[in-house]
């Protein structure tokens, strides 16, 4: 570490969802910035990629993510309008389960205590509004109509070129090997050259671990394979006619989209097959029982797109011990901040976490109430607070 190395205000590391977002809003706020990215942009090696990503606002993991997205979807059309493309479809939210089931209740809950627009169906209802749907009668659904689905890869690109036009400079096939605080300033080294900045963001997904040990227990890659499957009666899961969902049955929770993209029914099962893994050695090959945990609640649930298989991809969560997000500033280096443990349900944020990471880059807190999100409830602590 001893030439000379180039000098930024703010260094990047990791430019997928989260980290892209960063990027742009640093960039955006005038900050010369240096996002570094392992593989391409964007890359379906991590944990932004599969076509299409939820967003809902009745949020049943708990209500003071509500806010959160209600600034998301604010900067998701903001981008859209930059970008000049629909990134964000409406096709209105399903949160289902049986009646005392923590899906419905905390979904039911959230909506009640942010006034969200909403209605109550029962299973059979449902079936009835939406025939693709073919839940047990005595279910209960909450229907939000504001939810809908991102398009991840482009989501990352266009705020990529936003980022670029505003003078961020973007490296890819670059990987960080290590970092260390250097006087005032620190210093990141790749396997192609030497960095300086006075801050520095860590937003590296599944890597993040590699790059910050004391996430070593807070974020852990998990295997997640997601499929789509041709429907029978493909105008039954149509985007108009076909809300996203967020299913609770005994089989697991499962989440699932119209047809965008691939010509399938998109659906998953959160935590799959309860698969930890390194995130450089994860098998990325497609099993038979992938398929079949995926298709179990196709047929039972959602019988018209129960047809041939059209795609199988595997992804990464990165789960924290309570499944809500990781943003605070390092344990023990405030000018690093950190971006991790998403856990499945984070890409709708993206939008509002470039912006927390912006503000905690600059600043060390932010104005967004981000205490559910604290190392410190780990025993960790950190120095980041909310205004």
């Amino acid at each position: 570490m001893n030439s000379s190395p180039r000098r930024y205000d703010v260094i990047v590391i990791g430019v997928g969802g989260m980290g892209s977002a960063a990027v742009y809003h640093l960039a955006r706020r005038g900050r010369r910035v240096l996002g570094l990215e392992r593989y391409d942009i964007p890359h379906d090696l991590g944990s932004s990629h599969g076509l299409t990503r939820i967003i809902r606002l009745a949020y049943y993991e708990h209500p003071s993510y509500v806010p959160l997205l209600r600034r998301a979807y604010e900067l998701w059309h903001e981008l859209e309008q930059r970008a000049g493309e629909q990134l964000l479809y409406v096709t209105g939210s399903i949160d289902a389960g049986p009646p005392e089931s923590q899906v419905f209740q905390g979904s039911r809950l959230s909506c009640e205590l942010h006034h969200l627009p909403h209605e109550i169906l029962t299973g059979a209802e449902l079936r009835r509004r939406f025939p693709g749907y073919q839940l047990p009668a005595d279910f209960l659904a909450v229907l939000q109509p504001d939810g809908g689905f991102l398009l991840p890869e482009r989501c990352i690109v266009a705020h990529v070129v936003a980022a670029q036009a505003l003078g961020a400079e973007v490296h890819t096939r670059e990987q960080v090997l290590e970092w260390e605080p250097r006087g005032d300033e620190v210093r990141v080294v790749t396997d192609r050259g030497l960095y300086a900045a006075d801050r520095l963001v860590i937003t590296a997904g599944p890597w993040a671990a590699k790059l910050v040990p004391d996430l070593a227990a807070l974020a852990v890659p998990e295997r997640q394979v997601v499929g789509w499957f041709q429907p029978m009666q493909p105008e039954l899961f149509l985007p108009e006619r076909f809300p996203v969902f967020n299913l609770l049955v005994e089989e697991g929770r499962y989440y699932g989209f119209p047809i965008h993209g691939i010509p399938g029914f998109k659906i998953g099962l959160y935590h799959h097959l309860l698969e930890q893994v390194d995130p450089d050695t994860i098998d990325r090959e497609i099993h038979p029982r992938d398929e079949q945990v995926l298709r179990r609640a196709v047929e039972r649930y959602f019988p018209a797109a129960a047809g041939p298989t059209m795609a199988l991809k595997t992804c990464m969560f990165t789960n924290s011990p309570d499944e809500h997000f990781i943003l605070d500033l390092h344990p023990s280096e405030p000018r690093v901040s950190l971006a991790a443990g998403f856990s499945g349900h984070g890409f709708k944020f993206c939008s509002v976490v470039g912006e927390i990471m912006a503000d905690l880059a600059e600043r060390g807190e932010t104005g967004h109430d981000v205490r559910l999100f604290r190392l410190g409830r780990f025993g960790t602590t950190a120095a980041a607070s909310s205004g």
